[in-house]
């Protein structure tokens, strides 16, 4: 089980970035691992209408990550940061990915947003994105939304993907 640090009384009392970054941390560390244990083909198996697959979701994660936390923060276009233009493309699969190349991926873009948000505080402003000047704390709100609805679209869908290989097996 993963350890789950926004449920233990230190962090109840903590100050707000601390509990932020404590739930932040938790649902990354959910939709990272919830490609462990499952074969290359489970975590492509295409089981709903939109591109969403348990890989395509991480690999979406990572590209919420760098939106949040490199777009809004350095101000660089998606073009420059090497990320797909819309969230529906962040989704596409290519040949080359694979559970470990878009876990690291995930991994690693997940420590450049610790380290980009590192020195702000929670009032301080991001120009970068297309809303205009959002707070930090609106950004880790934000974000944890996201992450949140993913890990639940993940839980279903390897609940789905493992009962249907314990149903062959």
């Amino acid at each position: 089980m993963v350890s789950q640090p926004s449920v233990q009384p230190t962090i109840f009392q903590a100050p707000f970035r601390e509990q932020f970054e404590a739930f932040l941390d938790e649902h990354r560390s959910a939709l990272h691992d919830c490609l462990n244990g499952l074969t290359e083909e489970q975590a492509r198996r295409s089981l709903v209408a939109s591109k969403t697959t348990l890989l395509g979701l991480v690999k979406h994660a990572t590209f919420v990550e760098k939106v949040w936390f490199d777009e809004a923060i350095t101000c660089r276009s998606r073009a420059e940061i090497g990320i797909p233009g819309s969230p529906d493309e962040s989704f596409e699969l290519h040949q080359d990915d694979t559970i470990a190349s878009v876990q690291h991926a995930y991994q690693q873009t997940c420590a450049a947003s610790r380290r980009a948000t590192a020195e702000l505080t929670l009032d301080d402003l991001l120009l970068g994105n297309r809303r205009g000047p959002l707070p930090l704390r609106w950004v880790y709100l934000h974000t944890l939304r996201e992450l949140a609805q993913h890990c639940g679209h993940a839980d279903i869908l390897r609940e789905q993907i493992l009962d249907s290989a314990a149903a062959e097996g």
